[in-house]
């Protein structure tokens, strides 16, 4: 490639194979690195979590001047810059529902990465007409609990409904459509992801998190992980750990902490103590 001739020339028998190259340098020159920022004419990054994606202009008026006239004429064009960029009902419904998605992510506390799957996921549930007839704040936190999964997260369906303004059942039937029609990749969801939150609200140490997952590990291999509620089985877990490590935790303390009842907690701690050898001769 001769950038001076503008030609690409084949490096071994010299042929001229184009004669007509662009140049895709910026047309103007800049010798700091301030100079650069200054001229460079580039915008934010797209975003799913912006309904247009981050695409459109934003019309923003100055708010400086002091005649009344002036003012209600910038008022004016703002309105109709707002109207004129949410011109259809799809655009409308994407405005609302990530605006939903963005609330229930800052309560949640999840980072931008899960954010951006959530909006992906809901935007194609929108395009295969999942929406209509369905709440969008429901079918948001659907999608926002797909992103969850799909990332490791550790985000509990109760923690989505009690976040949301829809109930839990309602949730769940949204999130099971998305599985069967949009049907995105969710790895198997591991229990032992839920240690560190549990073991930090109830107080446990090091050692019994430890413990726990080694625990969860061994029940892996045995084959006593599958079919059964992640969080109970990290609950239980927690559970076995801490009397081992001579900590003290009730079942009350752990299901509080989890959102999973002691009925459950007490039939996953007696399947571990069970189905775990070592365990059978401390416990």
């Amino acid at each position: 490639m001769d950038r001076d001739m503008g030609e690409v020339v084949c490096g071994a028998c010299g042929l001229v194979i184009g004669d007509v190259m662009l140049d895709q340098k910026p047309e103007w020159r800049a010798f700091t690195l301030a100079e650069k920022d200054a001229r460079m004419r580039v915008g934010a990054p797209t975003s799913y979590l912006q309904y247009d994606k981050g695409l459109s202009t934003t019309f923003r008026p100055n708010e400086g001047s002091t005649s009344r006239q002036m003012s209600l004429k910038m008022r004016r064009l703002r309105k109709w810059n707002v109207r004129s960029r949410l011109h259809s009902s799809s655009e409308r419904n994407l405005s609302q529902a990530m605006n939903e998605l963005e609330r229930l992510s800052d309560k949640l506390k999840l980072p931008r990465s899960v954010r951006e799957i959530g909006a992906r996921i809901y935007r194609k549930a929108l395009d295969k007409g999942l929406v209509r007839g369905r709440s969008i704040s429901a079918v948001a936190a659907a999608a926002l609990y797909a992103a969850c999964r799909t990332t490791r997260t550790p985000r509990t369906l109760k923690e989505l409904s009690t976040a949301s303004l829809r109930g839990r059942k309602e949730i769940s039937r949204c999130y099971r459509l998305i599985l069967r029609e949009v049907n995105p990749r969710l790895p198997i969801d591991d229990p032992a992801k839920y240690i560190s939150k549990i073991a930090s609200t109830v107080g446990l140490s090091q050692r019994a998190q430890n413990e726990a997952v080694k625990i969860l590990r061994d029940a892996d291999s045995r084959g006593m992980v599958s079919g059964k509620g992640p969080v109970g089985l990290a609950a239980a877990a927690l559970y076995v750990s801490a009397l081992l490590a001579g900590e003290e935790v009730t079942q009350q303390d752990l299901a509080n902490a989890s959102g999973v009842t002691e009925v459950t907690i007490r039939n996953r701690y007696k399947g571990l103590r069970n189905g775990i050898d070592y365990l059978k001769e401390v416990l």
